[in-house]
């Protein structure tokens, strides 16, 4: 038992120790700043890398191998759609130590390995359900957001502007997150880039069920002509109404998802109240191999019926 305390106050020790000596912000861009003087001008460079690097780590071993895995690529781009400042190697990282603080935990307090492995699965994925929680905030204020833009759009072009004039009044006008992605749009086509590929690009970006509506629409009245105005018009009439649509779905489907969230919840909240109330109360369950067979059980059936009140109460539209 000391053994496992003294790794777990090394791990936590390391960590703080970690966070609190990493340079800030402002250091790096001085030493970088610094760095640049010795540094060839230009002109005098022999071969100049003018192309943008994607930095999937601050540690140059760590981003050599992360540069390699296809996973850190889809964890890169979670990263971007949540407009978050981590890097993947941070989350890598902060998963190895929700894994080993709350693996060595469970596995000393429970006297199970097996079971403090799991628990520490589960605890390595906080920084991704992090992500994905932040994600899905931004998305929804996005989708919230689109219509306004769309109609914005609309007058621009009734006014006799053009697209991408149209396109900088979103990005001037409208709050982010939606102007801050119309402005990438703007600007990818201002340096050269056509402006379907610029679509695509955003469409790809913001993984959003009522933009890619409204990029096809766009996409398709460049090919086949029309008026672009009276298109915006009807795709943000339908973007409305479908965002009216699942509002009402979600008040239907409330009393479903909150009754998923209490009976998920509360074996965990109890077990946690009855152990500090008697530390004893569950030394038989878990000492027991028919008890932690029992566990395993319970778990496996809770899982299943988050599962399926999931599916339930997730409605398309």
């Amino acid at each position: 038992m000391q053994i496992v305390l003294f790794l777990v106050l090394l791990v936590i020790t390391f960590s703080v120790v970690f966070f609190m000596t990493k340079p800030t912000k402002q250091e790096t861009d001085l030493w970088k700043r610094l760095a640049r003087i010795d540094e060839p001008s230009p002109s005098q460079a022999i071969n100049p890398d003018i192309l943008k690097r994607n930095v999937l780590s601050r540690l140059p071993i760590l981003n050599a191998i992360l540069q390699r895995v296809k996973l850190a690529a889809d964890i890169d781009a979670l990263i971007k759609q949540a407009n978050s400042k981590w890097t993947v190697g941070g989350c890598l990282i902060g998963a190895v130590l929700a894994f080993t603080v709350v693996g060595v935990l469970s596995a000393a307090w429970f006297h199970s390995v097996p079971l403090g492995i799991v628990l520490g699965l589960m605890a390595a994925n906080w920084p991704y359900v992090f992500l994905l929680v932040k994600r899905k905030s931004r998305m929804d204020r996005f989708a919230a957001i689109l219509p306004d833009a769309i109609d914005l759009m609309a007058r621009a072009l009734r006014a006799g502007h053009a697209l991408t004039a149209a396109i900088e009044m979103v990005a001037r006008e409208i709050p982010n997150p939606v102007g801050s992605e119309f402005r990438r749009v703007f600007e990818e086509q201002n340096f050269g880039l056509p402006i379907r590929e610029a679509l695509l690009n955003l469409a790809r970006r913001v993984p959003v069920p009522d933009l890619q509506f409204l990029v096809t629409a766009m996409l398709v009245q460049r090919e086949t002509g029309g008026n672009l105005a009276e298109v915006l018009d009807k795709a943000g009439a339908v973007i409305r109404e479908r965002s009216r649509l699942l509002g009402q779905l979600r008040i239907y489907t409330a009393q479903g998802r909150m009754t998923g969230w209490i009976l998920g919840l509360l074996p965990f909240i109890l077990f946690v109240i009855m152990n500090f109330l008697n530390p004893s109360y569950s030394g038989s369950l878990i000492e027991d191999p028919l008890g932690r067979k029992a566990i395993w059980l319970g778990l496996g059936l809770m899982a299943i019926g988050a599962w399926s009140i999931r599916k339930i109460v997730d409605i398309k539209v």
